[in-house]
């Protein structure tokens, strides 16, 4: 029994996988396209891991973030190395 069960389960995790990658295909084909970007704390800043993690649901930190896409991808449109 308990083997079924753990078939049933690993059958769902790769159907709403499959889900969420056709779902990510089709908000890209129809709406604009976004990407997500994975950021580690960074060394030394243990202290502040609370702070660190509210950056993810901070809306002036993400307005930042877009920001700073904004510039890059201006600069790549005028053939300009940004430096990094």
């Amino acid at each position: 029994m308990a083997k079924i069960k753990k078939l049933l389960g690993s059958k769902k995790l790769k159907r709403e996988r499959t889900y969420e990658e056709e779902k990510r295909e089709f908000e890209m084909a129809m709406g604009k396209p976004f990407i997500n970007i994975r950021i580690e704390m960074p060394e030394g800043f243990e202290d502040l891991r609370a702070q660190f993690l509210s950056l993810e649901k901070d809306g002036r930190f993400l307005e930042e973030v877009k920001n700073l896409a904004k510039k890059r991808l201006t600069y790549e449109r005028r053939g300009i190395n940004p430096q990094s």
